[in-house]
Order: structure tokens, then C-alpha cells, then sequence
């Protein structure tokens, strides 16, 4: 069956429903799947459980969710940027499960490659280490964290062919790879769809075998804060 669709929407038929979880690649406004987050707003479905770095801002990113409250819950590592975030979440409307950011990525990693979890140093001692177990490693404490193995995984590359191999451009190469290896189904948007053999093997950062479905957008690469020097 072949992998391409004409647009999000059509990407993203009969994935989607209440209450499921979806991991998001992007970093700030970087990389994000903004075709594909719009398409989920409009469809509607609710009580969303989302593994994402942080939540876009307020008008652009996943952040559109949180302001139609489609999103229940957020796993994250940054929630700044997002006054309708910190207003849910400190309202009690919003469930939040903080990760250290190298965490966060790890646990989608590890889901992906079928690793139910793994051990850390990062976060012992504090508030991420209350109620998980610790385990001495040569006279280490470590703490267990889980991999995240989710329903949906929605990511955005620079060039995929139609086989869904995948290019990131530069700093969009973030969570990116992760995300896309732990769902279930992965759905890919591109700014540039090429022929099979097109892209060279060894510039692949994710190969095909993660990505089920892939579509071109058209994207507006946002810039989350911009700072201009004085002349």
C-alpha cells in the first residue's frame, strides 16, 4: 500500500480518536508538525494524553489544542512560551508530567526500540525522582524511567521521499527521530516529497520502516522570539 496522502487531514483518517496518546516532534516552533496539529484541532478529538517537548505558544503549535482544550495531559520538559498552558495547568485544568528534556527524549528512544525502561542518574534528589524506583549502579543511585510507547506519533522533516525515508534540516532534527520511532503509527509531513532513490542512504536520519503514512505541507516557520541588535 502506498504511504503518501494529498494533505493532513486525509494522513491523519481514521487514526484518531478520544483519549488517545500522541507523541509530537519539534523543539519551540522548530520542526514542528503544524499541517498535522491543525488537522487533529479540526477533527475534534478530545482528552489527548501529548509526549512533546513543550507546547508551541499560545496561537501556533500545540498550543491551538490547549486553547480548544483538546489536551488533558502533557508530557513535557519546557512549558514556557504558553500562558494558556501555565493558565490550565495551574487552574488544575491540565495534567502535567515534567521530564528532564535528555529524559524525554530517551523515553521516546527507548519506546521506539522496544525498551520498556532504563535507569538515570538525572533527576535524583529531586521532585522527578518522588516514587520511582532507585537502584544502586557501583555505588550510584540511578532512578527507573519509563519508555513512552504511543499511540500516534506526528513529526516534520525538510525532504522524505515516498517511501518515507526522512531528511531534518539542521536544529529541526530534534525530537524529530525520537518521536517518530515510539507510536504505533507515524505520520510524517515534508516540506519536500521526492521519488523513491532520490535521497542518499547515508544522509537518511529516519528510514522508512518508522513511517506509515507522509504528505507535503506547507508550512510558516514561525519564529517564537525574535531578537534584533541595535545597529
Amino acid at each position: 500500500m502506498g504511504k503518501v496522502y494529498d494533505n493532513a487531514s486525509e494522513a491523519l483518517d481514521g487514526l484518531l480518536f478520544d483519549g488517545m496518546t500522541i507523541a509530537s516532534g519539534g523543539f519551540g516552533l522548530c520542526g514542528i508538525p503544524e499541517n498535522a496539529i491543525d488537522a487533529i484541532k479540526d477533527s475534534g478529538v478530545k482528552n489527548l494524553t501529548v509526549a512533546s517537548n513543550n507546547a508551541g505558544i499560545d496561537d501556533f503549535g500545540l498550543g491551538i489544542l490547549l486553547k480548544t482544550k483538546q489536551v488533558k495531559k502533557m508530557i513535557s520538559s519546557y512549558v514556557g512560551e504558553n500562558a494558556e498552558f501555565m493558565r490550565q495547568y495551574l487552574g488544575g485544568e491540565l495534567e502535567l508530567e515534567f521530564n528532564p528534556q535528555g529524559t524525554l527524549a530517551e523515553r521516546m528512544r527507548a519506546g521506539g526500540a522496544g525498551i520498556p525502561g532504563f535507569y538515570t542518574k538525572t533527576g535524583v534528589g529531586t521532585v522527578i525522582a518522588e516514587g520511582k524506583e532507585h537502584k544502586d549502579f557501583n555505588g550510584e543511585v540511578y532512578i527507573l524511567e519509563t519508555g513512552l510507547m504511543m499511540d500516534l506519533s506526528i513529526i516534520k522533516a525538510w525532504k522524505g521521499d515516498t517511501a518515507g525515508n526522512l531528511i531534518f534540516n539542521k536544529t529541526a532534527r530534534n525530537f524529530n527521530p525520537n518521536a517518530a520511532s515510539c507510536g504505533k503509527i507515524c505520520v510524517a509531513e515534508v516540506e519536500e516529497l521526492v521519488p523513491v532513490g532520490s535521497l542518499d542512504p547515508d544522509h537518511i536520519h529516519t528510514p522508512g520502516i518508522f513511517i506509515n503514512r507522509i504528505f507535503k505541507g506547507a508550512h510558516e516557520k514561525r519564529i517564537e522570539n525574535r531578537t534584533i541588535s541595535e545597529g
